[in-house]
C-alpha cells in the first residue's frame, strides 16, 4: 500500500484546469492509496465553510466526500485556508489535524506541517501568523462578517501578498535552517515533509547524533501538479503535466 501527499493546489474558480487536475486526482490516483494527506493552501483562500457554495467550492467537497468513505483523509490548514472548521470535516471526511502533527510513515516517524512555522526571516508573515491564523478570536469575529464583506477582506490580504512577494528576496520567504532543525529536534523525528514555499525538493541534513535528517519539500500545482507518493520503499515526488 501507499500514502499521497499534496499541498499548494490555490483552487480557484479563475483556474479550473486546477480544479479538473484535483478532481483527475480524488477520482483515479487518491482511490489507489490507503491514506491522503493536504498539507495546507488547497485553496487561493477559505473564508468560512458557509461560503463554500459562493466560492463554487461544492463538487470539490462532494468528490472529497467520496474518496473518503473508503480511503483515510487527512487535512492541515495552511495560510490561505486556516478558516477550516468542523463543516469542512463534515462535508469531506477529512480528518482536521493540527500543524506540525507526527505520524507513522511505514515505520519511519514523520513530522507533517504546511511549512510557513519554518519561514522564521519572514517577519511579516509570522506577524500574520500570530495576529490573524493563530488567533482564535480574530478568526471567530471574522466569521461573523457578511460572505461579501469576507471576500473584499481576502481579495485585499491577497494583494498584499502579493505585494509583500514583490519587495522581499526570495531567500527570505524560504525556510531558515536554524528552525529547521529546531523543529526536527523538538519533535525528535529525522523525517520531515511540508509545503508552502512551493519550492519541490529533497534536502538531507547531519542530525546531531551523526545519523541523516530528510525534509521533503512538495511543489504548488501550477503548470504541473506535485504529488509524493510513499511506501514501504521510500518516497519519490512526482509530477504531472496540467492541460
Amino acid at each position: 500500500m501507499h500514502t499521497y501527499f499534496l499541498s499548494d493546489l490555490h483552487l480557484t474558480p479563475e483556474r479550473p484546469e486546477l480544479i479538473s487536475a484535483y478532481l483527475h486526482f480524488l477520482s483515479s490516483l487518491a482511490p489507489t492509496a490507503e491514506r491522503v494527506y493536504v498539507l495546507g493552501d488547497l485553496f487561493e483562500f477559505w473564508i468560512g465553510d458557509d461560503a463554500a457554495s459562493m466560492l463554487g467550492a461544492d463538487p470539490l467537497l462532494d468528490a472529497m466526500k467520496q474518496l473518503s468513505q473508503h480511503t483515510a483523509c487527512y487535512f492541515i490548514a495552511g495560510n490561505r485556508d486556516f478558516l477550516v472548521r468542523d463543516t469542512f470535516t463534515q462535508r469531506t471526511g477529512f480528518e482536521i489535524l493540527p500543524d506540525e502533527s507526527v505520524i507513522d510513515l511505514y515505520g519511519t516517524p514523520t513530522l507533517l506541517l504546511h511549512g510557513d512555522s519554518l519561514c522564521t526571516d519572514d517577519v511579516a508573515h509570522q506577524a500574520f501568523r500570530q495576529q490573524m491564523m493563530t488567533n482564535r478570536p480574530f478568526c471567530d469575529a471574522f466569521l461573523t462578517l457578511s460572505i461579501p464583506e469576507r471576500i473584499a477582506k481576502a481579495k485585499e490580504a491577497r494583494m498584499q501578498s502579493h505585494e509583500h512577494k514583490a519587495e522581499v528576496s526570495m531567500s527570505i520567504m524560504d525556510v531558515t535552517e536554524s528552525a529547521v532543525l529546531k523543529t526536527f529536534e523538538q519533535h525528535a523525528v529525522t523525517q520531515m515533509i511540508h509545503g508552502h514555499t512551493h519550492r519541490q525538493n529533497i534536502h538531507r541534513y547531519a542530525g546531531a547524533d551523526g545519523g541523516q535528517l530528510t525534509r521533503y519539500v512538495l511543489g504548488d500545482w501550477d503548470k504541473t501538479s506535485s504529488i509524493l507518493r510513499a511506501d514501504a520503499n521510500g518516497l519519490h515526488i512526482d509530477n504531472q503535466s496540467i492541460a
